[in-house]
């Protein structure tokens, strides 16, 4: 029985010590490559969006307060329920 513990105990400390050995690797070669492609392709500035003009409105849009009121009597009948 002792020497089955023991085996247990010997295997997770080995798992368990690989697991932080490679997740440490991991983490210094993910922090290489970000400084390796920063000098090889730097992060250009956003350019300034131009200003768009404003489209017409749409056909439909003198219904909007039809809508707004058929929504409206929707929302108070579904909360009177």
């Amino acid at each position: 029985m002792d020497n089955l513990v023991s085996e247990g105990l010997n295997l997770m400390v080995f798992g368990m010590g690989f697991v932080a050995v490679f997740l440490t690797l991991l983490v210094f070669a993910v922090s290489v490559m970000t400084k390796v492609l920063a000098k090889v392709a730097p992060e250009q500035p956003p350019k300034p969006a131009k200003a768009k003009a404003k489209a017409a409105p749409a056909a439909g849009a003198s219904n909007n307060d039809e809508l707004i009121a058929v929504m409206t009597a929707a929302v108070h009948k579904h909360r009177s329920n």
